[in-house]
């Protein structure tokens, strides 16, 4: 069963169409980036999704139990506007609390989720402290607490690290995958480095439709492409290695594992080879970026 499941998704708004038959299935269970450029109908997919879009046309079915219903998803299906912003008069903790009992919890267990939570965005010590008195770092890390209070099963993120200093991101990034165990997450972001380390599904959304799709792996190809970087004439060194019909391509060569053979396995076939004949390597790499599967 899906997570997530659009089909024929149609939206506009007057005479701007966001989304143009948008089909979309994310799988159960992974930690999914949703990529596009401006305008290409995310955040759209997601007020769809949350409930608070109305569609043109189409279906739209969360945890195969068809679209957004507080009766149903309450406390099941979590999202974080690109925008949230919560009471800036209200402390932390009873916001959060708040937003637990909201979502039917009594109080204590209000109070223990509420702990739980501020403890997976490192921001116990400032729970007595109004979301006002925050920085921008530490206000957008609550609201990511919030958005895991409960048990959500589908957790959609839009652009939960916008404005994050690189170690805030690097927290925040070990957070989302270490909920992968418990939830299904689908994050809506423009850095693409980041989703690549984070994310192990991808979905490309352009104008409206979903245009590419499918496992981190298989994307960027890391389970079938070894990139070698050399010191050196690559041409000497893809000599060395026309058995395993090497391709140069800018400063590396590029080497296509065969069939039921990965790339630990290639590489152990071919550093012997390369290094017995004295080429000086500097890199060895797999598969290749998500930004450049995704511009080629």
């Amino acid at each position: 069963m899906s997570a997530l499941s659009l089909r024929d998704v149609h939206k506009s708004y007057g005479k701007i169409q966001a989304l143009n038959g948008l089909d979309l299935e994310i799988p159960k269970g992974v930690v999914c980036g949703l990529i596009g450029p401006n305008g290409a109908g995310k955040t759209t997919t997601f007020g769809v999704v949350g409930g608070y879009v109305r569609a043109d046309s189409g279906s739209v079915s969360l945890l195969g139990e068809g679209p957004f219903d507080p009766a149903i998803h309450r406390g099941r299906v979590a999202l974080l506007p690109q925008d949230c912003e919560l009471n800036p008069h209200m402390p932390v903790r009873q916001s959060l609390e708040f937003l637990a009992r909201l979502q039917g919890m009594g109080r204590k267990a209000a109070v223990a989720d509420t702990d739980r939570v501020l403890e997976l965005v490192d921001l116990r010590d400032r729970s007595k402290m109004r979301i006002r008195q925050l920085s921008h770092g530490m206000r957008r890390r609550v609201s990511v607490a919030q958005a895991f209070l409960g048990s959500p099963e589908l957790v959609l993120l839009d652009e939960p690290t916008a404005g994050l200093d690189p170690d805030q991101v690097k927290r925040l990034r070990s957070l989302f995958v270490s909920q992968n165990k418990n939830c299904t997450l689908v994050i809506s972001s423009h850095v693409l480095a980041e989703l690549e380390q984070s994310c192990d599904y991808v979905v490309r959304m352009d104008a409206g439709r979903c245009v590419r799709a499918g496992a981190m792996d298989q994307v960027t190809e890391r389970r079938g492409m070894v990139r070698v970087q050399i010191q050196g004439e690559l041409q000497d060194a893809a000599q060395l290695l026309t058995a395993f019909a090497p391709k140069v391509q800018g400063d590396e060569l590029i080497l296509r594992c065969p069939v039921g053979v990965g790339p630990e396995e290639l590489n152990a076939q071919i550093l012997p080879i390369l290094l017995a004949a004295g080429v000086k390597l500097l890199q060895i790499r797999t598969g290749q970026s998500l930004e450049a599967a995704l511009l080629k």
